[in-house]
């Protein structure tokens, strides 16, 4: 199992030195921004910084592009199509699964994270999470989804959420990030909204501050009964198997299917990306 994304680290592009900083901090991803953290007048500037900086990257990096409906799109996605192939392309606002199919034309083979922002987005979500093999992963951008939907709170986000974690995990793609909590200095409510996200099923989350790491990797790390039950599975199953069982059970009379062993692997691996961070 390969090692879950828990922390995705923004910073604008046309900052060099914050994107020197996030390249050589501890975030599991960093997502180097041309859209939203970048103004008008520094667009073209903050391309030629991405081309220049990440020319040669050996870290997990995406690139944020502008939206195709703009003017900076075509040469975002020029510009990034010249980097190293593992660098992935982060794409906003997309609403159709004819638009992710034009970017993938533009940028084969290249790993697209797609954000969805807007009701129509949420609608088509599937659709959207299915539209080309290059789809990696699919996300929410709620700051923007919650001026098109009207939401007032929190509360008015969980249905649209729980809908794009079912579509990404029917979609066979990975538990999705969770959002960017925009207040970097509520770190005790950036956690508790991360555990409340765990609970509908997201893995990990964007931050815009380096500060947030730390917090959403601690609030993403399973409870030590999870890890103890986890290992009780995988040891339970690698015992089984050696004798030659084919009906499995814990201890306490559970039966084991093949999701709850799949889970329990991804349980231990979580606890591996956090351990890695700590040994780091």
């Amino acid at each position: 199992m390969s090692a879950p994304v828990l922390t995705l680290l923004y910073v604008p592009a046309d900052r060099p030195d914050r994107v020197a900083k996030a390249l050589a901090s501890d975030a599991d991803v960093v997502i180097v921004d041309l859209e939203d953290a970048v103004a008008p007048a520094h667009k073209d500037l903050a391309r030629e910084q991405v081309v220049r900086l990440l020319g040669q990257v050996d870290r997990p990096v995406q690139v944020r592009v502008n939206h195709p409906a703009t003017a900076w799109h075509g040469a975002d996605v020029e510009a990034v199509s010249a980097l190293p192939p593992a660098v992935g392309l982060r794409a906003p606002k997309v609403e159709s699964a004819e638009e992710v199919r034009r970017l993938a034309a533009l940028v084969p083979g290249r790993d697209l994270h797609l954000l969805v922002e807007s009701a129509l987005g949420v609608e088509r979500a599937f659709e959207i999470a299915t539209a080309s093999g290059e789809v990696a992963t699919l996300g929410l951008g709620e700051a923007d989804l919650r001026s098109d939907l009207r939401i007032t709170d929190d509360a008015g986000l969980a249905w649209v959420r729980s809908r794009i974690v079912n579509a990404a995990r029917a979609a066979r793609l990975p538990s999705p990030a969770m959002s960017a909590y925009p207040n970097v200095r509520d770190l005790d409510g950036l956690v508790a909204s991360c555990r409340a996200g765990r609970a509908l099923g997201f893995l990990g989350r964007s931050a815009i501050h380096p500060a947030q790491l730390a917090p959403i990797r601690e609030a993403f790390r399973p409870t030590e009964a999870d890890v103890e039950k986890a290992r009780a599975v995988v040891a339970r199953v690698g015992q089984a198997r050696t004798e030659g069982v084919g009906a499995i059970a814990l201890p306490d009379g559970t039966f084991l299917d093949v999701a709850m062993v799949e889970q329990a692997r991804a349980v231990l691996a979580v606890v591996e990306r956090t351990r890695s961070v700590h040994r780091a």
